[in-house]
């Protein structure tokens, strides 16, 4: 972080994720591949393994997940684009924690008038906890 004035904080996808995405695309590849003679096979294969090259794909055109400053938020919407949003315009941040079976999943919510952004862990690199604390700070800041 710099001086408080320009104070900026970003968060990002992992590089280790990156890395994992587009190894996992090498081997479902790889996979296609070898089992080219399997017709429903080599779909699926190749099914997944343009999923995961997008998944990847977007890591790369868009790994700062979510920037905040003085003025406001930056947000990835859609696949790779990005959305400004200033302080006055953010009307709630707050985890959302849901518990269903075996699953337990956390997001990071910024709600504006017309919007709902929603941000994993894996998208900030960091618990979505932590990262909501920070941006009612930087939120409060820019209030003073």
């Amino acid at each position: 972080m710099s001086d408080e004035a320009g104070e900026e904080r970003r968060w990002r996808v992992p590089h280790g994720h990156v890395v994992l995405k587009a190894a996992a695309t090498a081997a479902f590849a790889l996979v296609a591949l070898l089992s080219r003679d399997d017709r429903p096979f080599l779909l699926l294969t190749v099914v997944a393994t343009v999923g995961l090259a997008a998944l990847a794909l977007r890591d790369v055109l868009a790994p700062v997940r979510l920037a905040a400053d003085a003025e406001g938020v930056t947000v990835v919407a859609g696949y790779a684009a990005r959305r400004r949003v200033p302080w006055p315009a953010v009307v709630a941040i707050r985890v959302d924690e849901r518990r269903r079976l075996l699953l337990h999943t956390r997001l990071l919510e910024i709600e504006t008038a017309g919007d709902l952004y929603l941000l994993s862990a894996y998208d900030l690199g960091e618990e979505v906890e932590d990262a909501a604390a920070e941006l009612e700070r930087l939120r409060t800041r820019a209030d003073l």
